[in-house]
């Protein structure tokens, strides 16, 4: 039960009353079986309109108070405006009412049935709508993941690319590193053998020097000091 129901029931009721508002004038004008037929039918839709405005009322009782006032205003006016049309029809086509009271017993029946299948119809075809919406809105969640899932995985892949990129550069630099290590390693033994040969080479500066000395020495000794002796 709810206000949604109650909009159903009155889309019903809209058209009984659409059919039923143009029977008093056409009972007017029609004569014998056809105004007998007539009359009829009206007490027809009259006995399926009364049961939609039962199902409205059961409605009514069950509907949320913010509903209630507005739902209770149009059921008063449906009320009033069939009552309306009963008496117009009761001027067009006389005898209308004993030939409503007779078959009144047998239309409720019938036309109960009908009623509640319709109200049947009408719920299942709201149902089928609102699977039909769900399954719309699963789908478009559903895409919806897909959508985040195939971007998700675009993102992990770029970034799977990009840290293999800086991996590259991490290699090349660690190798870098590693020539400018094995470069300075032979710089440094180049220096230490050229410092060694400095260090001999001072050496054997030193040792000529002497000798040259000692040389020059034992020149002067022989040249100045042996004559004198």
């Amino acid at each position: 039960m709810s206000s949604e129901e109650f909009e159903k029931l009155h889309e019903i009721y809209k058209s009984l009353y659409e059919e039923l508002k143009l029977m008093p004038e056409t009972a007017l004008k029609s004569h014998g079986e056809d105004r007998k037929r007539l009359v009829r039918t009206f007490d027809e839709r009259q006995g399926e309109a009364e049961e939609v405005l039962q199902g409205m009322e059961e409605e009514l009782r069950a509907a949320p108070s913010s509903y209630r006032n507005a739902m209770s205003t149009k059921l008063r006016m449906y009320r009033r405006d069939l009552g309306k049309l009963q008496r117009d029809m009761k001027n067009s086509a006389p005898g209308f009412s004993s030939s409503s009271q007779t078959m009144e017993g047998n239309h409720h029946a019938i036309y109960s049935s009908q009623n509640q299948q319709s109200t049947h119809q009408q719920s299942q075809r709201a149902l089928l709508l609102q699977g039909t919406d769900a399954l719309n809105n699963a789908t478009q969640s559903i895409e919806r993941s897909q959508r985040i899932a195939a971007e998700t995985d675009q993102i992990g892949t770029d970034i799977i690319e990009e840290l293999g990129e800086q991996r590259e550069q991490l290699d090349r630099t660690r190798n870098r590193l590693v020539n400018t290590g094995e470069n300075l390693s032979r710089s440094r033994k180049f220096l230490r053998t050229m410092s060694r040969r400095l260090v001999t080479n001072k050496l054997l500066l030193a040792v000529i020097i002497l000798m040259e000395l000692a040389i020059l020495g034992a020149v002067v000794y022989l040249k100045f000091f042996r004559k004198q002796s």
